[in-house]
This record gives structure tokens, C-alpha cells and sequence, in this order.
């Protein structure tokens, strides 16, 4: 049957909306990502505020001022530390993922906060995946074994032999349930088969205290909290936990050479937002942060701090987080680490 032109009005209205639709939505869109641009180039309008969810004296607070002193001086605003510890890093961390998505509040992520916690805590008050907008992975930090000078045991080996001969005396402290120190000491008596007593601190600042009192008998602690403790004798570096000896101590073997086969841990630290933060002030900040690390003066401070530079694309970091929950989340269920 042979449709009349009347038959055919319809059909070109109903076309007409769905283009006028499609035009509206890409008119949308552009419209916010100009917007969002612009806001870029008036960013910072005032100081920002980068949270350290764990006290001063650790991993996350040394390498959070390094960064931040650099990044005051190239966004020519300053980037204010705000250390809110508690509950293995979950406080700091809700309280960013609260914070207004403006680029004026950020965090320092890292292993634990971002891809630990979720396993530890049955009711976490944020989401590491979606309260965030990742900015950038900044450092690959491996741990260092050490022990406190009276601890009968000069490499790796010898104290693996001592908690085996003697199970449940010693002790090792953390930065708190979840923390990187805690998982990474878990993973070691895992591999091992030693059974050392965990003891909880609210930071790695204190714990540290208690190690050097000799309070403590070992630790397994991020390079840049421990190094100093190193070089003066205060502790004794048995071994580091990546893949590859430190530059900064060539001396001190890796686990694996230590004859633990196969290990390789290393904590991560990297920025993040609110989520919702717009793209262009995401953009601004991640390449802000990329130029930073190429400097040679933080190359070389992170270098003495046992730090290996590791910054990428926003989306290369969602990846990552997403990745280290599944993979850590494993070695957690394995360690028999139940959510509290």
C-alpha cells in the first residue's frame, strides 16, 4: 500500500526529535567539558588541603611533603598537610571522600587505604573505586625488613630459623590493621610459616618508637620511614621486600635472595579526589604531578628515600587500584585475615 505524503509527517517529526535529542545531548556535553576546562584555568583559587589519613613520621607523610612542596610552588598556591590518622587510614580517607570535588581537597592514596581496607573492614565509609577520581600514581615504595639491634638474627634467614624455633615471641608492629606494614608482615609469615606476634598502632611514627625501644622485635615498614633508623644503627635492615635491591641500599638482599622464593612486595602511594572533581582540574593536576617527577631534585629525594617514581594517566591508576584490591584481597583470604 502506497503511503500518502500526510503518512510521512510523522515519521519526519519523530526523525526531527531524535536529531534535535542527539544535538541537545552532544551541546550538553560540550558545553560541560568547556566548562570544565575553563574552571581548569582559574585553578587554584586558594590553598589546598592534601590529606594524610596516618600521623607524620610515616611513609605516607614523608612522601606526601615532598610532594606537596613542589606542587605549591608549581600551582603558585599552597598545598597545606592535613595528617587525620585513625582506623587504619579509613578516617582521613572518608573525610576526602566527602570533601567538595572542587580540586581544593586531596589525598594521599595508597596500598592501604585504596586496596586493602575494603577486605579489613565490613562497614568501610567510603569506596575506593567510586568516592574517588584518581589523579596519579606517584611512588613504588618496597618495604624494608628490620629488627631491633638486640634481636638475635643478621640476615633474613637466621631470623626466619629464630620465630620457627621459637614460635609466638616475637613481635612486630604496625601502622594499624590494614596498613601496609600489617598485610606485608602477614604475606611474610605466610611464605614463611613463622607465627610473630601482630601488634596494632595508630601509626607507624609511634611504632617506630617502640621498635627502637627494643619494645618491639621487628618490623616490615615502608624505605622512607625506616631509612634514617638504618643509617644510624638504630635498626638493623635484614632485607627489602620488592623484586630488586634498593639503590639506596645496595647491601641489603631482597626476600627472594634471601631464599624466600618469589616475593615481591612493595606499597604504592598515588593522588586522589573527590570523585566528581571535573575532568579538566583532574587533567591540570595529573600533569602537574607528571612533571614534578621527572624533576631531578624529587628524583633524587625519593631516591634517598627508597621511593621509585611511578606516575601515570588518570585512568592507568583506576586500573591499578582496581587490580591490587583483587590481588591483595587474595592474599588476605589466604593469610585467614577476616573483616572486622
Amino acid at each position: 500500500m502506497r503511503r500518502g505524503r500526510k503518512d510521512f509527517y510523522p515519521l519526519l517529526e519523530k526523525e526531527g526529535c531524535r536529531r534535535r535529542r542527539r544535538g541537545g545531548l552532544a551541546a550538553f556535553f560540550l558545553a560541560a567539558l568547556v566548562s570544565s576546562f575553563a574552571y581548569a584555568q582559574t585553578y587554584p583559587s586558594r590553598p589546598i588541603r592534601l590529606i594524610v589519613p596516618f600521623p607524620p613520621g610515616g611513609s605516607t607523610d614523608i612522601l606526601a611533603r615532598a610532594l606537596a612542596q613542589k606542587l605549591s610552588e608549581g600551582l603558585a598556591q599552597s598545598v597545606l598537610i592535613d595528617n587525620r590518622p585513625g582506623a587504619g587510614g579509613s578516617i582521613g580517607s572518608e573525610a576526602a571522600a566527602k570533601a567538595a570535588p572542587d580540586g581544593h581537597t586531596l589525598m594521599m592514596g595508597h596500598l592501604g587505604t585504596l586496596a586493602v581496607n575494603p577486605a579489613i573492614y565490613k562497614n568501610l565509609p567510603y569506596d575506593p573505586v567510586k568516592s574517588f577520581a584518581p589523579v596519579s600514581l606517584m611512588a613504588i615504595v618496597p618495604s624494608v625488613l628490620v629488627v631491633n639491634p638486640r634481636v638475635p638474627a643478621a640476615s633474613a634467614a637466621e631470623l626466619i630459623a629464630y620465630a620457627r624455633a621459637n614460635p609466638g615471641k616475637l613481635t612486630y608492629g604496625s601502622a594499624g590493621a590494614g596498613s601496609t606494614s600489617h598485610l606485608t608482615t602477614e604475606y611474610f609469615k605466610l611464605a614463611t610459616g613463622t607465627d610473630v606476634l601482630h601488634v596494632p598502632y595508630k601509626g607507624v611514627g609511634p611504632m617506630l618508637t617502640d621498635l627502637i625501644s627494643g619494645q618491639l622485635s621487628m618490623g616490615i615498614n615502608g624505605a622512607p620511614a625506616v631509612m634514617a633508623h638504618v643509617n644510624s644503627g638504630r635498626l638493623r635492615a635484614l632485607a627489602v621486600t620488592g623484586a630488586k635491591r634498593l639503590p639506596s641500599l645496595p647491601q641489603i638482599p631482597t626476600l627472594d635472595e634471601s631464599g624466600v622464593k618469589g616475593f615481591d612486595a612493595s606499597g604504592w602511594y598515588g593522588i586522589v579526589a573527590p570523585a566528581g572533581t571535573p575532568g579538566g582540574i583532574v587533567a591540570k593536576l595529573n600533569a602537574e604531578i607528571r612533571r614534578i617527577m621527572q624533576t631531578p631534585e624529587l628524583r633524587a629525594r625519593l631516591d634517598t628515600e627508597g621511593a621509585i617514581p611511578a606516575a601515570g594517566s588518570p585512568e592507568e591508576f583506576a586500573a591499578f587500584i582496581v587490580s591490587e584490591i583483587a590481588r591483595w584481597g587474595a592474599v588476605l583470604k589466604r593469610a585467614g585475615i577476616e573483616p572486622q
